[in-house]
């Protein structure tokens, strides 16, 4: 007889608190945007969106971990998602483009979320680039990480949603090719980022030996093709608004902002923790694209 392997007690116990400070940082928005009805629907959810990450900084502080607002990237787009494409009921966005991308953010959303928690081990589990960030600050750590850790990732997920209050709020331009176009490659960058990420954990949980490097599938043409899939998506979303809304081309910027992100942030980040654990990381530097999947260099 085969028994189920159990989630350790206190992993359980550290998740429903995850849970809790979510479900309290949803009131809070939820509040924020109530107060805020009357304003404009990027004011509402914008001051319902810093209300969210106010209340997950609290707990983050709570249980010294600012790995608690890790899932924030993935969670809060939801529900300003859904409050947008309850306006675009209101004021008549085709409903094919309404159920598309909120369909696509959920995917997204739940996907990724359950990939942090799939990692994540409890309150004593915090990533390494908030430890390196307390190391350099010492007692200034907790502004450095309610401004670096928890309110410009904010900024920059907002920044990326701008594209879905287009296609989302206001009553725009019919159903069309574009919309198709526009969820065919949101589905894609999903898959992408999916695969690498199963990839990766099949990686982890099966190699030999701490030392080897991940070159195989997606991670053979992109040294992060997570990072690209999520890339991708911004675009995609961008897609829909301007399916929907080409005058408000200018909110390119979220999804170009997210990219700098990823390109000057991230992608550099990495590489210098791996080829500080792995010299022979420097090879895969010289060979491999960094995001865009690609065929490699010769050495």
């Amino acid at each position: 007889m085969t028994t189920e392997a159990k989630e350790p007690p206190r992993l359980a116990r550290d998740r429903a608190w995850i849970a809790a400070a979510y479900l309290a940082g949803l009131g809070a928005a939820l509040a924020a945007g109530w107060l805020t009805r009357e304003r404009h629907p990027l004011l509402v959810a914008a001051l319902a969106d810093l209300a969210g990450t106010v209340v997950v900084f609290a707990f983050s502080m709570a249980f010294d971990n600012s790995s608690v607002y890790d899932p924030y990237w993935s969670v809060a787009p939801i529900p300003i998602a859904l409050y947008w494409a309850w306006l675009g009921l209101e004021s008549g966005s085709p409903p094919a483009r309404l159920a598309l991308i909120l369909m696509l953010f959920f995917i997204w959303g739940i996907r990724l979320t359950q990939n942090w928690l799939a990692r994540w081990r409890g309150m004593g589990d915090e990533d390494f680039r908030y430890r390196r960030i307390r190391e350099r600050t010492g007692r200034a750590y907790w502004p450095a990480s309610f401004l670096s850790i928890h309110l410009m990732p904010t900024i920059w997920v907002f920044l990326g949603m701008l594209p879905a209050w287009a296609a989302l709020a206001r009553p725009g331009r019919p159903f069309g090719w574009l919309d198709l176009a526009a969820c065919a490659v949101t589905l894609a960058a999903i898959l992408v980022e999916w695969l690498a990420d199963r990839q990766l954990r099949r990686f982890l949980r099966e190699r030999k030996d701490k030392a080897e490097i991940l070159d195989k599938g997606l991670w053979a043409a992109s040294r992060h093709p997570n990072y690209f899939g999520e890339v991708l998506f911004w675009w995609g979303i961008f897609l829909f608004g301007i399916a929907a809304a080409p005058d408000e081309w200018w909110t390119g910027v979220g999804a170009l902002s997210i990219l700098a992100l990823f390109l000057f942030v991230s992608v550099p980040w990495m590489d210098r923790r791996m080829l500080a654990g792995h010299p022979e990381y420097r090879r895969r530097l010289q060979t491999t694209s960094g995001l865009v999947p690609w065929v490699r260099k010769k050495s």
